[in-house]
């Protein structure tokens, strides 16, 4: 006989209100078969057996979160990051990340193909959300290191000191300029400083297409923590680019990210545990670059962005969610709650707070760079493909539920402004009367 067909989950969220990007509204959301059925008020859906019902009075309805930038059991520097795809996407939705876009990372002799056939295999019994992957090209010069070292800085602090902000800057501005050159968006990822900031939000200004992408850690904190006294906690900190030790830089980032001169989130999540780290107890270049965030991500942004004031319900969204899936040609299925759209959602409660801790947190690693930071926004109950996978605590996954999400090329929401330009910026030949004048002669002289 065939195999049975699952029954899916039916799904009613009630009395809340749904947040997208442009609008918010009191209403309730029906779910079937894992998509979005029906938005509006006072809902009844045909009783039926298995139909569940989550109470959402009072609290915010959003779409689940899509964390840009991961890399979950990632081998690097001699190690591998503590967060598979199991738990680095469990932690996700406990935190209310319902996508994460890893990087497929070649190494040195291997195709790209290759390496995304590779993190594809790893991720793909393993995902408790679903996923998609970036491919990276990437090459570091140690130049500036072995400088910091023959100086006798050996510590978490040479990290930083070697990777200044000018040259984080300086790059970002040639791959501006170089993009433009050729009529190509950009997005730039992991911006950590207000130099590099500043570049990507006056190339916006002057109608480059750009997209910025801070992350949780330099929106949540900075880089004073790489002179701390203690080696371990340091450590903690190292990754690349560096935080920066400038402690203004998180509420500067958060700022452009409010008023669309940076564009969406990540994390970066790539998480060693000390042990890991103490492989550069004598020489900071040897320290395992990743820090955790994916579990974090959401209730850092509502803390330093919404709470604070500095952006509303409706860009939080934007920038969570929305303006990542449609530039990665993910939107309308991701990004938002709306009539046939994946039934990705967050039961929200922005009056709730909690404290982060490594004690209380689902990540592997054993410590947080957020450690003690008290963050108001909880997600309550996190739905995945239509399925409660994460309520008041409780999760109800597992491994392999999550799904990879192909990605076609060429989003309208980033490409339409190419290939306008495409058009209409192509240079022509001016139209002018042929030259009828005298025309010099040329002598060669041969020696």
């Amino acid at each position: 006989m065939p195999p049975q067909k699952q029954a899916q989950q039916k799904l009613l969220i009630k009395g809340g209100k749904v947040v997208n990007d442009d609008l918010s509204m009191v209403a309730d959301v029906y779910v079937e078969d894992g998509v979005v059925q029906q938005v509006g008020p006072n809902l009844n859906p045909e009783p039926s057996t298995g139909l569940i019902v989550l109470d959402a009075t009072n609290k915010l309805v959003i779409p689940g979160g899509i964390d840009t930038h991961t890399h979950m059991e990632f081998p690097f520097m001699g190690s591998r990051s503590k967060d598979d795809f199991y738990t680095g996407t469990k932690a996700a939705i406990a935190g209310g990340t319902t996508m994460i876009i890893d990087f497929a990372i070649p190494q040195k002799g291997c195709s790209l193909t290759e390496a995304f056939d590779t993190w594809k295999s790893w991720a793909d019994p393993k995902v408790c959300c679903d996923y998609s992957l970036h491919v990276a090209v990437t090459w570091w010069s140690n130049k500036g290191a072995k400088k910091m070292l023959a100086m006798g800085i050996t510590g978490p602090e040479g990290h930083e000191l070697c990777r200044p902000e000018e040259v984080e800057a300086e790059a970002t501005q040639r791959a501006i300029t170089i993009a433009n050159a050729v009529n190509c968006p950009l997005y730039v990822v992991h911006v950590m400083s207000k130099s590099s900031a500043r570049v990507i939000s006056n190339a916006r200004r002057e109608g480059k297409v750009v997209y910025g992408e801070p992350i949780a850690a330099s929106l949540g904190t900075d880089g004073t923590n790489y002179w701390n006294k203690d080696w371990a906690h340091a450590a903690a900190y190292v990754m690349g680019p560096p935080l920066r030790p400038d402690p203004s830089t998180p509420g500067f980032l958060m700022n452009l990210l409010a008023n669309d001169d940076l564009s969406a989130t990540g994390t970066d999540n790539c998480t060693f545990d000390t042990c890991q780290k103490a492989l550069g107890k004598d020489d900071f270049t040897k320290i395992p670059n990743g820090v955790n965030g994916v579990e974090d991500r959401m209730s850092v942004i509502w803390e330093k962005g919404v709470y604070s004031g500095k952006m509303d319900e409706n860009r939080f969204v934007a920038v969570t969610s929305t303006n990542a899936a449609k530039i990665f040609n993910l939107y309308p299925r991701k990004g938002r709650i709306a009539v046939g759209s994946d039934a990705d959602i967050v039961i929200w409660d922005p009056k709730a707070t909690r404290t982060i801790s490594a004690k209380t947190h689902h990540q592997a690693n054993n410590f947080n760079i957020f450690e003690g930071m008290v963050c108001h926004g909880v997600p309550v109950a996190t739905v995945s493909r239509g399925k409660v996978v994460y309520e008041g605590g409780v999760f109800n996954v597992t491994a392999g539920e999550g799904k990879y999400v192909s990605r076609p090329p060429f989003p309208p929401y980033v490409y339409k402004r190419v290939r306008q330009r495409e058009q209409v910026c192509q240079p022509a030949p001016v139209k002018r009367a042929p030259y009828t004048g005298v025309v010099s002669g040329i002598s060669i002289t041969q020696k």
